[in-house]
C-alpha cells in the first residue's frame, strides 16, 4: 500500500512559502511539490479555510502564510489538510459476529487509537517556527543557500 505523503508535501511547501518575502503562485509550489498546481490550489484551500494561509489575486499574487510561523504547529496543517487516515493498517469486518474476529478487532482498535492519540499529541507539540529554525541549521552547515524559484527538494 502507498503510503500517503501529503502532510509532508505541504510541510515541504509551507517551509518554502516561508522562505519568500512575496506571495508564491501554485506554479511554483507546483515545481516544489512535484505536483499539478490544480493540486496545489485544492490543498491550499483547505489551509486558507483552517486560516493558515491567504492568497492574494493579480499581478504579483499567490500564496503567503497567514500566522507568525510560531503559532502553526504539525496539529493545525494536519487538520487544515482534511486529517487524512493517519496507519495504512486496519482490521477485518467480514465476519462481524465472529468471537474472533470481535477480539482481534477491540484489541487493534485500542492499539490504534492510542497510537494516534500519542502522535497527534506530537504533532500539536511541532511548529512550523521549529521546523524552519531545523532547515535553516542544516542549510548553514551544508554551506547553502534557498532559491524558492529552482528549488527540488
Amino acid at each position: 500500500m502507498k503510503a500517503n505523503s501529503s502532510l509532508s508535501g505541504v510541510l515541504h511547501v509551507l517551509l518554502h512559502m516561508a522562505e519568500s518575502p512575496h506571495p508564491v503562485t501554485s506554479e511554483v509550489l507546483a515545481r516544489a511539490m512535484r505536483t499539478n498546481p490544480v493540486v496545489v490550489r485544492r490543498t491550499m484551500a483547505g489551509l486558507r479555510q483552517a486560516g493558515l494561509v491567504r492568497s492574494e489575486k493579480g499581478h504579483g499574487g499567490g500564496w503567503s502564510i497567514a500566522r507568525p510561523l510560531e503559532a502553526i504547529t504539525l496539529l493545525d496543517i494536519y487538520r487544515g489538510i482534511g486529517a487524512p487516515g493517519l496507519f495504512a493498517l486496519g482490521h477485518r469486518s467480514d465476519q462481524p459476529h465472529c468471537l474472533v474476529e470481535k477480539a482481534v478487532n477491540r484489541a487493534l482498535d485500542g492499539a490504534f487509537d492510542a497510537a494516534q492519540a500519542l502522535l497527534l499529541e506530537r504533532f500539536a507539540g511541532v511548529t512550523l517556527a521549529s521546523l524552519s529554525a531545523d532547515f535553516h541549521a542544516g542549510m548553514v552547515a551544508a554551506g547553502h543557500s534557498i532559491d524558492l524559484e529552482h528549488a527540488h527538494e
